[in-house]
């Protein structure tokens, strides 16, 4: 029978899980911007004084901008910078190992935070649509019932119904650095590459008026527009062209970055184009050129009242600032446990406390996905100690043979057979005369004498 776990400290090595640690009493922060890692690390000893043996915090992977909670994580590979530096954390994980206390803490699978345009994987998607790399992370219905949706994404995040907010001019088109986007208050939305055409196209009489035929700098903005038409759709769904427009929208955008830069009238031309795009407030008509560049997108802008009925993406229960993520893809969850679970391997993290498991897929998948994930970081420190005990074996034997060095293969053997036998078996072997291994040794290395 299998000893059950024991509570409170466990072995300092913390890549064991022959013995998982089992908290007695815990303490929760609810870490954020104005209670930090360092503010934490000054009430750890009063905590310890009080008898916690496991200090529990709430999620401090980054979050949103401003966040108070920690539940809308926008990047699963980062520390919240907002907590403090790099230092800080590890003064805050050396207060509790000095006390031999755990630390458990909380992680979010089930979602991301998508508000104000602050996650990088949710703004890929709204670019590039199905052929952005992280559409398949997110839970989201290409073809849903309503056709006009159909390879796009509903974003419920208008005060008011689209056509007011548009004729308020609360939808404001800019231009930067070689991008479009359109702001909505503090979202910044981008805009497909592809129909940027229509704002490019506006003033190419005017640049060509005002450079001539002839010049090298209104040549590269036709050959911008060029590639722009020749850019694969947002639709497309082959890795190969996936690839391409990956690769070519960035080329673009830099080369149009340079050419605004570089070239005073085509930028003076485009801002102006884009002036007359954000319409006149008071004249409904002045807004068609924006409404129908915004026709073209990925995302379609909608009050936030219609999301019960036509929102096409799955949400932390109503709530449309937080996207469901798809933790039952392999792909999913290497890239959002990554750093996770490194910290577990490094021991800074002694357990974790899983937010929300019923909103997956397969919450029972997902459990065995992390308790494989962790016995993997197990195999792999035992495999690590193998190779250096290995390695010190055949530098001995290479010694008292007057070799060199022996061949990679011989190390690799020793470290195969090694890890496969169990470890009440290496023991047995580890305690065999001298001799008898030595012998064994010998006779094989010993010339042959025919």
């Amino acid at each position: 029978m299998t000893p059950d776990p024991q509570p409170g400290p466990r072995s300092s090595d913390p890549s064991s899980v022959e013995s998982p640690r089992v908290p007695l009493a815990t303490y929760r922060l609810q870490l954020h911007g104005t209670f930090a890692f360092d503010d934490a690390t000054r009430i750890v000893p009063y905590l310890a004084r009080l008898g916690v043996t496991d200090l529990y915090t709430s999620s401090y992977l980054t979050a949103r901008p401003g966040s108070l909670h920690g539940y809308d994580i926008i990047d699963h590979g980062a520390i919240n910078p907002e907590l403090g530096d790099a230092a800080s954390y590890e003064r805050f994980v050396d207060a509790l190992r000095a006390r031999d206390m755990g630390h458990v803490l909380d992680i979010v699978p089930n979602h991301m935070g998508i508000a104000e345009a602050a996650n990088r994987w949710w703004n890929d998607v709204l670019e590039n649509g199905p052929s952005s790399p992280y559409a398949a992370y997110f839970d989201i219905d290409w073809q849903p019932v309503k056709r006009e949706l159909s390879d796009k994404v509903l974003l419920p995040v208008l005060g008011d119904q689209y056509g007011r907010v548009l004729d308020r001019q609360e939808l404001r088109l800019t231009y930067e650095d070689g991008a479009f986007a359109v702001w909505y208050h503090k979202a910044r939305l981008p805009i497909e590459p592809r129909s940027v055409l229509q704002v490019l196209r506006a003033p190419l009489e005017q640049v060509t008026g005002a450079l001539g035929a002839e010049d090298p700098q209104l040549q590269e903005y036709q050959s911008i527009i060029t590639a722009l038409q020749n850019l694969p759709a947002y639709t497309e769904r082959a890795a190969d062209r996936v690839r391409e427009r990956a690769r070519e929208k960035e080329i673009i955008r830099r080369r149009l970055a340079s050419l605004t830069e570089a070239c005073a009238p085509i930028r003076a031309l485009i801002d102006e184009a884009v002036r007359v795009f954000n319409g006149k407030v008071g004249d409904p008509r002045s807004f068609d050129q924006l409404d129908g560049l915004l026709g073209e997108q990925v995302y379609r802008l909608a009050h936030w009242q219609v999301a019960a009925e036509e929102i096409n993406y799955r949400r932390f229960f109503d709530i449309s600032e937080l996207a469901a993520i798809r933790m039952e893809d392999p792909a999913v969850f290497r890239e959002t446990h990554r750093l996770t679970l490194q910290l577990v391997e490094e021991g800074r993290v002694t357990g974790l406390r899983i937010d929300h498991p019923d909103g997956l897929y397969d919450p029972p998948g997902y459990f065995l996905a992390l308790q494989r994930a962790r016995f993997a970081q197990a195999r792999r420190a035992e495999l690590r100690e193998d190779v250096r005990r290995a390695e010190a074996e055949i530098d001995s034997l290479a010694l008292n043979y007057g070799i060199h060095r022996i061949a990679d293969g011989a190390l690799m053997l020793r470290v195969a057979t090694g890890s496969a036998l169990s470890s009440a078996r290496r023991e047995n072997i580890a305690r065999a005369p001298n001799g008898s291994s030595r012998t064994t040794c010998r006779s094989r290395l010993q010339p042959s004498r025919h």
